[in-house]
Formats: C-alpha cells, sequence, structure tokens
C-alpha cells in the first residue's frame, strides 16, 4: 500500500476524494456555463426589402368579423333556423364562428368551407355551384364547398373576407342570412 494512504483513515481518504470530484465538477460546470454563453456564430444582417417587392393588403378588424357574424347569426334566428356562422379573412383563414344553439356538428366545417369558397372566387357560392356545370373539377380543390351559403365582402372590388353560413334547411336561406352579414359589414 502507498504510504500516503496509510498516515490518512478511510473515512479522511472518502472525504478526500468526494471534495476532490467537487471541484472538478464545478470546474467543468463553469466552463460548459462559460462557452453556453459565448455566441457560436455572428448575428447575421437583415435585409431590407424594396417597396417594389411587397404589396399590402386590406383585412376585416376582429369587431367587423364578429358584427358580421352576429348579424348572420341574428337573421338566421329570426327565421328559426339553428346555423352556424363562419367569417375568415382574405388567405382563407378563420376569424371568428359562431355556432348557434341547436346547429348541427355537420354545419361548423361546412360554414367555413363556404367562407372560404366565397372569398377564393370573390363570388357567392350560389354562383360558383353553377359553374361546375363547365368545369366539374373545381369541386376537387381542398377545403372548397360549392354550395350556396357564402357571400365575399369586399374593399375596391378586392375581397378581403367571406362569411359563411350553414345550416339552414336550404342553401338560399344560408346565403340569405350570410349576406345579411355582409350587409353589416357595409353600415
Amino acid at each position: 500500500m502507498n504510504p500516503v494512504h496509510k498516515k490518512f483513515s478511510r473515512r479522511a481518504r472518502v472525504a478526500t476524494g468526494g471534495a476532490v470530484l467537487a471541484v472538478v465538477a464545478l470546474a467543468g460546470f463553469g466552463a460548459v456555463s462559460a462557452n453556453a454563453s459565448a455566441p457560436v456564430t455572428k448575428p447575421t444582417t437583415v435585409a431590407a426589402a424594396p417597396a417594389r417587392a411587397t404589396t399590402t393588403s386590406t383585412h376585416l378588424t376582429i369587431d367587423a368579423a364578429t358584427k358580421a357574424a352576429q348579424a348572420a347569426l341574428d337573421a338566421a334566428e329570426k327565421e328559426n333556423q339553428r346555423v352556424t356562422v363562419a367569417v375568415v379573412d382574405r388567405n382563407g383563414n378563420t376569424i371568428v364562428t359562431l355556432r348557434g344553439d341547436g346547429a348541427g356538428p355537420q354545419s361548423y366545417e361546412s360554414a367555413e368551407r363556404k367562407a372560404y369558397t366565397a372569398v377564393s372566387w370573390n363570388a357567392p357560392t350560389s354562383q360558383l355551384a353553377e359553374r361546375l356545370e363547365q368545369a366539374p373539377n373545381l369541386k376537387d380543390i381542398p377545403g372548397t364547398l360549392f354550395l350556396a351559403g357564402g357571400v365575399p365582402v369586399t374593399a375596391g372590388d378586392a375581397p378581403i373576407a367571406g362569411i359563411g353560413v350553414a345550416g339552414a334547411p336550404s342553401g338560399a336561406l344560408d346565403e340569405k342570412f350570410a349576406q345579411a352579414g355582409a350587409n353589416a359589414v357595409a353600415r
């Protein structure tokens, strides 16, 4: 046995070894911490796009979308119809959806898809349903629904939103209620 080991008791050797390990661990942690805070790469600069490379679009505010949805739902309730109303933005993203009391489970998705279809083609979905006779493959486009009940909302003849209603016993009624929502935006 090593003569140094004979001078220390077993307990002293364990305590000394533990202290040495703690110091080594803390030193290693400090080195890792110091390296983790150092930047790995040089920050990149931001490139400014020239005006000719960008466009500006108009979108319906959440307040206007909510007003439109509520107006459509109110119009349906006046006629004792249980519907769902969806308002989507120019990109087809849902802004607001109101599901009326007693509206069927299928009406939620149908209302969103009608709104999406109306804003995508800037036309009421009843007109678009008629176009299917000449172009039946239109119905294969994902996210669309070519049934009456969707109307676009425009600003300067450009579509900025779509309102879809589903759940009434006819598409004509759905579209009537959607139009009431679109009219509320104009007021």
